[in-house]
């Protein structure tokens, strides 16, 4: 079973627009609205993949009534944490042959009883779970420190943490004594966290990076590359991923779908190349789809066989 945790989740509107008009109306006839948050996304693809999902987290309000709905829908099983404040909206405005502007509401604020009912639910849980995955901002009112108790919990009962967050959360983490199994930032958000100048040489930038003590203690840290892959350090190893050229529909959701991947392969006990084949294999497949966090498991076969692990 995987656990998904999605602190600040949200209903995630897409609109497909041919131009994008400033201070101007644009009527949108292609738009979506899903059940939300980084976290959800990852709970669907894993869903999708026909693998055991509990998703966790805090909702509230009318969006987070509607979300429940969704998901109940979906018949994805889930354990959210009541809240007073409401539940936010995300937006992306897909535009201009692939351009891409997004709207994120703050959310709401989280009293410091709410965030300590949570944590209590979350304990609970961890018992009937293989991997954990977490994933997004914390809402206002939560301290950064949260995901390290989160993360600290599960390891005291032998979970593997998959962590998909950034900012002062990512920091925080990463300075901690209790460390995930996995953490999945793409470059520019490593090159910010570790601020480090780079030479122009990505291999060797990155592994510079990679093997600089704020990143000790975590076993598996992918870098997602976008088109161009991935580049992964497994211990003290080194790995290239290549991915094949694809189509892009829509991009939102993808380094989700990528973290389902990664859980999915964990909870099932794979080896490494297989981990990142299959976690790679679900970004693109995420890509490839209309809707966020969705994917067409009937092409997984055919591109999972397209991707390629190399040691460096």
């Amino acid at each position: 079973m995987i656990l998904t945790v999605t602190m600040n989740p949200s209903v995630d509107i897409s609109y497909q627009l041919a131009e994008f008009c400033i201070d101007d109306i644009n009527r949108c006839e292609q738009y979506s609205k899903t059940a939300g948050g980084k976290g959800l996304n990852v709970t669907r693809v894993v869903h999708q993949m026909r693998h055991p999902v509990l998703a966790t987290g805090l909702l509230g309000g009318e969006l987070g009534a509607y979300i429940e709905r969704q998901l109940q829908q979906e018949k994805i099983a889930h354990r959210f944490s009541p809240i007073a404040g409401d539940t936010r909206n995300c937006i992306a405005v897909l535009h201009d042959d692939g351009k891409q502007t997004e709207i994120l509401e703050s959310g709401p604020v989280v009293s410091s009883v709410e965030a300590a009912d949570f944590e209590q639910l979350y304990d609970r849980l961890l018992a009937n779970v293989d991997v954990v995955t977490i994933s997004g901002s914390l809402p206002k009112g939560v301290d950064d420190a949260l995901y390290t108790r989160l993360i600290q919990q599960a390891n005291t009962l032998g979970k593997k943490v998959v962590l998909d967050v950034s900012g002062a959360a990512l920091t925080q983490t990463l300075q901690s004594d209790s460390k995930p199994y996995a953490i999945k930032p793409n470059r520019d958000e490593l090159l910010a966290i570790a601020a480090y100048q780079p030479t122009g040489d990505d291999v060797s930038d990155l592994q510079a990076i990679l093997n600089s003590e704020l990143f000790a203690g975590i076993p598996l840290i992918v870098v997602s590359l976008g088109a161009d892959g991935a580049f992964v350090k497994h211990g003290e190893m080194f790995y290239k991923v290549t991915i094949p050229r694809i189509k892009v529909v829509n991009p939102v959701g993808s380094g989700d779908a990528t973290v389902a991947g990664l859980a999915l392969a964990l909870a099932d006990g794979r080896d490494l190349a297989d981990v990142l084949k299959i976690a790679m294999t679900l970004g693109m497949l995420n890509t490839m789809e209309q809707k966020t966090g969705h994917v067409d498991v009937t092409k997984f076969a055919e591109y999972v066989a397209q991707v390629q692990v190399a040691a460096l």
